[in-house]
């Protein structure tokens, strides 16, 4: 798997280590594109066991992985899940990771994104702000001044919305049912 050591900022993958090496004092593994079909993925673990110094290995496990945002996977991660969680990461970035890493869970993940998400904003408070203004209320210039936004934010916390922060110093918002 030459050329698959350097990782490259954003990469999504995982390495995979031949188990019998491993078990005899012997380092033996490889760097795997995790963003890509389970069958590739098993064909470039597959490879590595060939390529083993341990005669007809066939075990291996995940002993690192990187570009997963902060969800940690299991060292027997199946590759079809590997490759599906990967995917999600790669389309929804640090946001994804995070999802994952609370739901502990890809369908309750991709639900949250497909079913609950309100958006990004700077600040619950601002998000508070929107939902009040699209509610069609009409809110007198003299009476506007006296909404407490952070009040409304906090309480939407405790009941009504999860929010998420990523490193972009952005708030993303879930509502709860």
């Amino acid at each position: 798997m030459e050329g698959q050591d350097q990782n490259q900022e954003g990469d999504i993958r995982i390495y995979v280590a031949c188990l019998e090496a491993y078990n005899n004092g012997i380092l033996h593994g490889c760097w795997i594109d995790a963003d890509q079909d389970p069958y590739d993925i098993w064909g470039a673990a597959k490879d590595m066991l060939n390529a083993s110094p341990i005669s007809g290995a066939e075990e291996w496990a995940i002993h690192d992985y990187e570009g997963f945002e902060g969800y940690s996977l299991s060292e027997y991660e199946g590759f079809d899940e590997i490759s599906k969680i990967a995917a999600f990461i790669a389309e929804q970035g640090a946001l994804g990771g995070e999802l994952l890493s609370y739901y502990s869970n890809l369908d309750d993940a991709q639900k949250a994104i497909e079913d609950h998400y309100a958006g990004e904003y700077e600040s619950l408070s601002d998000f508070a702000r929107e939902v009040t203004e699209q509610s069609g209320q009409n809110i007198p210039d003299n009476l506007a001044y006296y909404i407490d936004y952070e009040a409304m934010a906090r309480d939407m916390a405790i009941s009504d919305v999860m929010t998420i922060e990523t490193s972009h110093d952005q708030v993303h918002v879930f509502w709860a049912h």
